[in-house]
């Protein structure tokens, strides 16, 4: 059963543990499945910038399930039609794009909750998160407990208001989006700008205030350490794609020097 045994990164992030996961981009559920092997907390699905759909995004869900490792989704948009067919599949949780205000927060945690607190359809038989009608009595009465609802911060108007989304009942977590809203800040690919970390500190200062996960995308692991030490838990410390691209890169790269002596690409 899909959840048969809780939702662990729901229960992590209430409890302010610190975990640890990585993006899937590729599309691949070899890879992904080789991902969940590594011992990752949790693998996000990125239906949003990379090429996923429903039905890659459910060979994913399966492998990432067989290796015991808790899965995860980023949905293209604030949309309750696709938010439902992304939980239909049987996600853990759910990432939704761009929020920038209250009403846009509401909007996402209502469309991830099944009536009365929200507005989620009821498929009783026919999903994978019902394990095919098999655990549907089950899932449809935990599902609003157990399913994990993540925010994305990654606007200036979402900066502004970030006190007000906040106060939104069924947030699990917020992640912030710092290549978003660095760009929209006028500093793209700039993220340690100083105007932007002084964004950013703004929201770091709020979710610990409202005791809220926060979460966030690492380039190193020097970079997550940084921000497992200022409190966040949520942290994605690569992609399956630009992790196979830089090891593969490098043992290249010690061949060329090591055995050719080649240097900087030159012989």
């Amino acid at each position: 059963m899909v959840f048969s045994k809780g939702n662990s990164i729901k229960q992590s992030l209430q409890a302010m543990e610190k975990t640890c996961g990585a993006w899937l981009v590729t599309g691949s559920n070899a890879v992904a499945e080789a991902m969940a092997l590594a011992g990752f907390d949790w693998l996000l699905i990125d239906c949003e910038h990379a090429p996923n759909d429903f039905q890659t995004l459910l060979s994913q869900a399966q492998a990432i399930k067989a290796a015991n490792c808790v899965c995860l989704a980023r949905v293209p948009e604030n949309n309750k039609t696709a938010i439902k067919r992304v939980l239909d599949i049987g996600v853990n949780g759910i990432v939704i794009p761009s929020i920038s205000n209250k009403k846009e927060a509401i909007d996402a945690v209502a469309a991830c909750k099944y009536p009365p607190l929200g507005c989620r359809g009821v498929a009783s038989t026919i999903t994978r998160a019902v394990s095919y009608g098999l655990d549907a009595g089950k899932y449809v009465k935990t599902a609003n407990e157990d399913i994990a609802v993540i925010l994305l911060i990654e606007t200036i108007e979402a900066v502004d208001s970030i006190d007000s989304i906040l106060t939104v009942e069924g947030i699990d977590a917020i992640f912030i989006g710092s290549a978003d809203l660095s760009a929209e800040m006028g500093h793209i690919g700039d993220k340690d700008n100083e105007e932007v970390q002084f964004a950013i500190s703004k929201v770091e200062k709020a979710a610990k205030n409202a005791n809220i996960a926060l979460g966030r995308t690492a380039s190193s692991w020097k970079e997550a350490k940084s921000y497992y030490d200022k409190g966040y838990c949520f942290v994605s410390l690569g992609a399956d794609a630009v992790i196979l691209s830089r090891t593969a890169s490098e043992l290249v790269q010690n061949f060329r020097r090591e055995i050719r002596g080649i240097k900087n690409g030159m012989e």
